[in-house]
């Protein structure tokens, strides 16, 4: 769909999180898209002991399969559901031997489309709550907003895997709102969301807003004044 229309799939719903809808990806429906319906349990990459997909070193599973289409998406050549390899015993062992490591802090699960591949994902997520309980994290990248994840009508699975996932990096990659700057996000639209907490507040308050990480810390450019007045009076006496 590179380079095709783009679609608004729900426009009667209102209060869908940060600049949503966007004219920069599709916006579903909720329960319109479902790992059930889509996913074929496809892997695209596993990389183990990374320090870029989220805190600490990390094991990656890049899966496969993603409708959001966002424009100038990073990991394009993924959107296929059928793209990469099958999902095998043989995979989730080496991923939870490579967990097993004390250097490993836990797992991130990025795609691709991750809340659409819950089949496999909650297979995983399962087995390392048995086999670490929680001395392994979880983290997961999503185009859903949280407050769309929290709608009554979508799909039970996600919650379920939510109700795994310690960290999530919500909402759609917007080009016009990419900040390099950014903490383990693209564009200035997408949150960082302590999962846990999120989840208790919508349970004692029905809050569909989300608790952001305590951890968080964006970097700011910074040019003190005295350096952009020392810089002045050098180049005023060289020219």
């Amino acid at each position: 769909m590179a380079g095709g229309k783009l679609h608004d799939f729900a426009a009667d719903e209102q209060n869908r999180g940060p600049w949503i809808p966007t004219a920069y990806a599709n916006n579903p429906k909720a329960g319109q898209w479902t790992s059930s319906k889509l996913s074929h349990d496809m892997i695209a990459d596993y990389k183990p002991l990374v320090m870029t997909d989220g805190e600490g070193i990390r094991c990656s599973v890049y899966v496969s399969g993603c409708p959001f289409h966002c424009v100038e998406c990073f990991n394009e050549s993924i959107w296929d559901f059928q793209a990469g390899h099958p999902y095998t015993q043989g995979l989730e062992d080496r991923i939870i031997k490579d967990l097993s490591q004390g250097v490993v802090q836990g797992i991130t699960y990025l795609g691709g489309e991750p809340l659409l591949n819950t089949g496999m994902l909650l297979k995983l997520s399962k087995r390392i709550r048995k086999e670490f309980g929680h001395d392994k994290d979880i983290w997961c990248w999503t185009g859903y907003t949280w407050e769309e994840l929290m709608r009554p009508s979508e799909s039970a699975d996600k919650l379920e895997l939510l109700h795994y996932v310690d960290i999530l990096v919500d909402g759609r990659y917007m080009k016009d709102h990419h900040d390099s700057l950014l903490q383990f996000r693209g564009s200035s639209n997408q949150r960082i969301v302590d999962v846990p907490a999120s989840l208790r507040a919508h349970a004692e308050t029905g809050s569909t807003a989300p608790v952001i990480w305590s951890k968080l810390h964006d970097q700011h450019r910074f040019i003190p004044e005295v350096y952009g007045k020392d810089r002045s009076a050098g180049e005023g006496a060289a020219s």
